[in-house]
């Protein structure tokens, strides 16, 4: 039986191979053709022709997502439902700087490598297509409309310029405020107006005077998208758009209720109103360590080295972290470049490079073999379900 998986992972390995100029295509076509959140409509008719052609069960716009989709392949009855998490949108006015062509696409190649290679495969194979990681958060929308109620397992692998397992995330929100005041001449007749704009200046000056309360792990980013309209005129709109993240949902609950009170204080000091209008909360990364640690295996399978996450500093936040609330979940990374730091103009360049589509490789066959370990390894499965079932316990008890 043993000899017999081995042969089945090296099989597996040998298609991903096979798919590799095929895949490299799509993949640099998604790169080359950028869209952003809630707009990925030619990314997601190009990912899904493949598995079409495949033979998946192909239902686009779930989860009242236009740009959405799920794939659906079933080999033997009877086995654990994986997904395979694609992401494929891009940041606006910078491209693929965080490589979602390559999360997208390796999702899509493993998934077909599986379904041509081992056709009796006891299991349910599903890649999801999540629009909306950079801005707008799908994945929450799909969590909260029952999409991973019956999944065993969900993964994805994300470029970087290191391969990891185990790296965590932060819980985030983004925010809107918007600020009213009153229009005046600012020379002839400045005390009738209410100035919107000092409302915005005092409240970056309120944020940031309460920056060394907050808990080290805390981020707080702001900009004014909307300053006033001409230096003569007494600003009556402006805006400016932040972004918190802390911990875990919980601390970040506490982070915000000092920011919005900052906020409406500011206002209220010029006589100018507040509306305050708020994203969808990302909630921290749960990430299931027997299910990371195949993952790593697999990797190491490959010849891939395999580093330790930060221990401190250096993560992000993901609407993943909402699907690690309901399901055995895994974020782990792939190495696409030495240096490039995600959200530049250097890591668009990697995501399109040779060493990004070499990336593309390892991380569809990554993710296979380790779909396939799931899928014939009851004792892994086990496991990977064990723990989530332990955590959630926990989480229930804290609660």
């Amino acid at each position: 039986m043993y000899l017999e998986r081995v042969g089945e992972k090296q099989a597996l390995i040998d298609k991903v191979d096979a798919m590799d100029n095929q895949l490299r295509e799509l993949a640099l076509k998604i790169h080359q053709n950028p869209e952003v959140s809630f707009h990925e409509h030619q990314a997601m008719n190009w990912l899904t022709e493949p598995l079409e052609e495949a033979g998946f069960v192909i239902e686009k716009g779930i989860a009242t997502l236009e740009t959405s989709f799920r794939a659906t392949w079933e080999g033997t009855p009877g086995g654990p439902t994986i997904v395979l998490l694609a992401e494929y949108d891009a940041l606006a006015g910078l491209g693929h700087g965080c490589g979602h062509n390559i999360i997208g696409t390796s999702a899509v190649g493993a998934a077909i490598a599986l379904k041509e290679t081992i056709p009796n495969l006891k299991g349910k194979i599903v890649v999801l297509g999540t629009p909306a990681e950079e801005l707008g958060g799908g994945k929450i929308i799909m969590v909260e409309q029952g999409v991973f109620d019956q999944v065993d397992a969900a993964m994805m692998c994300h470029p970087h310029k290191k391969s990891m397992v185990l790296r965590g995330g932060l819980a985030c929100v983004d925010a809107t405020f918007k600020y009213y005041g009153k229009a005046a001449h600012a020379a002839a007749s400045p005390e009738q107006g209410i100035s919107a704009l000092d409302a915005v200046i005092h409240t970056f000056v309120a944020v940031n005077s309460l920056r060394q309360f907050f808990k080290d792990d805390v981020r707080i980013h702001g900009i004014i998208t909307k300053g006033g309209e001409a230096t003569n005129v007494v600003p009556a709109y402006c805006e400016a758009e932040f972004l918190l993240r802390a911990e875990n949902v919980e601390q970040l609950e506490l982070v915000r209720e000092k920011i919005y009170a900052a906020a409406r204080y500011s206002a209220e000091a010029v006589g100018a109103a507040l509306e305050i209008e708020e994203g969808l909360i990302y909630a921290e990364r749960n990430n299931n360590h027997a299910l990371a640690h195949l993952f790593k295996d697999n990797l190491e399978l490959l010849d891939e080295e395999v580093s330790d996450p930060p221990k401190k500093g250096g993560i992000g936040s993901s609407d993943i972290g909402n699907v690690g609330q309901v399901t055995a979940t895994i974020h782990p990374y792939i190495k696409i470049t030495d240096s490039a730091n995600t959200h530049t103009p250097e890591f668009v360049d990697a995501a399109g490079s040779e060493e990004g589509m070499k990336g593309l490789n390892k991380a569809a066959k990554a993710l296979a073999l380790t779909a396939f370990d799931i899928c014939t390894n009851e004792q892994s499965l086990k496991a990977i379900r064990s723990e989530f079932e332990e955590w959630k316990r926990s989480k229930q008890q804290v609660k």
